[in-house]
């Protein structure tokens, strides 16, 4: 009855080490540091997106580009539709990388080998020695982890001076990055353009 509790309990543990990794259900954490020269007198708003040769033709890259446009919009800048010269210049960069996240649990008695369990990840090795001194027997659970990266510059274009740049990271369990990426904009200029050099959490719920 007492190895039972011990079980239950440990993968409630698990359960809500899964769930503080990915988040809420509801709701996407990002971390958000900026740095920044940006004018207190900003007379020139104008700005104007300077893609790679890979970007310009990517459509994925068109609506995150779209995304930031719709926020520097908001934060009252006005996009050079016309190309007549603009005096801010906008990169941007993103990406996702993979770490494999191991977990030490009891062994569950009702685990039938190793192999790949939805929810779980995989599962390795065969059933582990039980010392009855030591506690029940222990074995692994890994799982992938998504670290999904935003990178936004915005130079000013006469004299090529950055002014700000700002980076967005957020971990969780979907390397889809598309449906991350909206939020990760409104991160990055959440409270722009803030204090210089100072990391923050942002935490927005999901449409």
């Amino acid at each position: 009855m007492i190895q039972r509790l011990r079980l239950a309990a440990a993968l409630l543990l698990l359960g809500a080490m899964v769930t503080g990794l990915t988040g809420c259900a509801a709701t996407i954490q990002s971390d958000v540091i900026a740095f920044h020269q940006w004018p207190a007198d900003m007379k020139e708003r104008t700005f104007a997106f300077q893609r790679s040769a890979g970007q310009d033709a990517s459509l994925e890259y068109r609506v995150y580009e779209d995304l930031v446009r719709n926020e520097l919009l908001r934060l009252g800048y006005i996009a050079d539709t016309e190309k007549r010269g603009a005096a801010l210049t906008v990169a941007i960069g993103y990406d996702v990388r993979t770490a494999q996240v191991v977990v030490n649990q009891p062994y569950d008695p009702f685990w039938y080998g190793p192999g790949f369990y939805p929810g779980w990840g995989w599962r390795h090795g065969a059933y582990p020695y039980y010392d009855p001194f030591f506690g029940p027997p222990m074995q692994q659970t890994t799982y992938p982890i998504y670290t999904r990266r935003l990178h936004i510059v915005i130079n000013a274009t006469a004299d090529k001076k950055p002014l700000y740049e700002v980076e967005v990271s957020s971990e969780g369990q979907n390397a889809n990055l598309s449906k991350a990426m909206p939020y990760m904009v409104r991160s990055a200029f959440s409270d722009f353009p803030g204090q210089s050099g100072v990391m923050h959490r942002v935490k927005l719920k999901i449409d």
